[in-house]
């Protein structure tokens, strides 16, 4: 269940829509257990089921008419907000702090394909096998994804690994 909700977060990018997301997960395999098949990956199953339930709740809200968020009005405060003014909450800075992980932004900013292989492959440590069941392609393609994905990642984290004294030879060539 863990390793499903923190998926989810990593889709949804909220823990409160990842949890529901869980939840309707767990809703959807225990109404359809009849359609799992013995013998087969119960895990990619459920993981499955939850990227499924994602991209159909995404196209949902996607035809949805657009709605100013709370991100957005948040950013406009900050931008006429006088900076003498401190924050109000100490939740604030603690948050500020957390976002600056550019490790976390940059796999959040690859495009989805290549995101989901990462966080499944090398956060959560599945199988190619798995992946490959799970996202509905090929080995190869979850091979090629992969590579991809880390090329983009070394890319964007070149200054990053530099920075903090890594090897940065092999990543600039």
């Amino acid at each position: 269940m863990q390793a499903l909700f923190n998926f989810a977060v990593r889709l949804c990018r909220d823990s409160d829509d990842a949890a529901d997301l869980v939840q309707e997960t767990y809703l959807k395999a225990f109404r359809f257990f009849d359609k799992f098949e013995r013998g087969t990956n119960c895990k990619a199953w459920l993981f499955r089921i939850l990227k499924n339930s994602y991209i159909n709740r995404y196209r949902k809200t996607s035809k949805e008419p657009d709605v100013v968020g709370y991100d957005v009005v948040e950013d406009f405060y900050e931008t006429i907000r006088d900076p003498n003014v401190a924050a109000s909450a100490p939740e604030e800075e603690v948050f500020a702090n957390a976002m600056d992980d550019e490790v976390a932004r940059a796999i959040e900013a690859l495009p989805e394909e290549f995101r989901t292989v990462v966080i499944l492959c090398d956060i959560e440590q599945f199988t190619y096998e798995e992946i490959a069941e799970f996202v509905d392609c090929p080995i190869g393609t979850v091979r090629s994804r992969l590579h991809r994905a880390r090329k983009m990642l070394a890319s964007s984290l070149f200054e990053y690994a530099r920075q903090r004294g890594y090897d940065t030879g092999a990543a600039s060539s």
